[in-house]
């Protein structure tokens, strides 16, 4: 299928099976490239006509007429495209995967508006299609500034909208390494408590009586004395959900200033995302997993403690 970023004008001919259908339904059926939203979007914009005539998202197609659609380039952002290392685990003409430096935050904000992992993947990808018009790349789900480890990002409109169904529908696997606090007698469990907004710390997330459904399930790898090192899988994504779920049992992440405590080990809280999987965009018809090695701090821990 040729991609219309490549191909930005397209003519449609409405035949009899979609007659009366709404003009942004018909192009996002005949174009999957584009998400739903960003049909509509050309619709209002100008950039799709019916026989030669701009008309409302909302209009109704009939059979025999011409509809034309024009996809314009993608509009640059007011965004740096600084050069950073980053390790590419995949990559193809959708999607990239991405093995995430601790300290590195994902995107442009407050405090940090630039040295971010958007601002490395548009110089990775100087030319990136762009999601929903714009030149960037679609984040579909996020890691913390110092969680390090694997990120899928999206190219195209429709790699975006296929990796925002499998998240919602939950068909994203996800593991992660997690070194925590004490010795956990269980070698495998769940936790589920809600998670929202700490009531008094608003930095912070909490396990809060109507928070969102939060559901973590764990295996232990390896006890030793003092810490346990872990295998976390999110079935959902909260914010901070595995950080916050453990300290709720007691256990807390290794080295995590806000949820438990500094470590002399390592500068930030032990936690790597290192498989991920999902079935690779557009068509789905594969699933592939991905795997990033612990860094070489997480990994140097370890090996302290192998050697105690």
């Amino acid at each position: 299928m040729t991609s219309l970023q490549a191909d930005p004008s397209r003519s449609l001919e409405v035949d009899a099976a979609s007659a009366g259908e709404r003009v942004d339904r018909f192009v996002h059926s005949r174009c999957p490239d584009l998400s739903r939203s960003r049909c509509a979007a050309l619709v209002r914009e100008g950039w799709v006509t019916v026989d030669g005539a701009s008309v409302k998202p909302s209009t109704l197609v009939h059979p025999g007429q011409t509809v034309r659609v024009v996809v314009p380039p993608p509009v640059p952002l007011d965004l740096v495209a600084q050069e950073m290392p980053l390790t590419v685990v995949y990559e193809d003409g959708d999607i990239l995967v991405v093995d995430k430096p601790a300290g590195l935050t994902v995107h442009p904000g407050p405090g940090h508006p630039d040295r971010t992992l958007v601002n490395a993947l548009l110089a990775l990808v100087p030319d990136l299609p762009g999601i929903g018009g714009t030149q960037r790349p679609g984040i579909v789900h996020r890691l913390d500034k110092d969680t390090s480890g694997l990120m899928v990002v999206a190219k195209t409109d429709r790699a975006h909208a296929s990796l925002t169904r499998q998240l919602k529908e939950r068909r994203v696997r996800k593991t992660y390494a997690a070194l925590v606090e004490g010795v956990v007698k269980r070698d495998d469990g769940e936790l589920d408590g809600p998670i929202a907004r700490h009531p008094r710390n608003r930095k912070k997330m909490a396990v809060v009586e109507g928070g969102r459904e939060s559901l973590t399930r764990y295996h232990v790898v390896r006890r030793y004395e003092r810490v346990t090192l872990m295998e976390a899988y999110p079935h959902t994504g909260r914010t901070h959900q595995i950080r916050v779920h453990f300290a709720a049992l007691g256990h807390p992440l290794v080295g995590d200033a806000v949820y438990g405590r500094r470590s002399p080990l390592i500068e930030r809280h032990c936690l790597h995302a290192a498989r991920l999987a999902f079935h690779l965009p557009p068509d789905e018809s594969e699933l592939r997993e991905f795997e990033a090695p612990l860094p070489e701090d997480m990994a140097g821990v370890l090996a302290v403690l192998d050697a105690a």
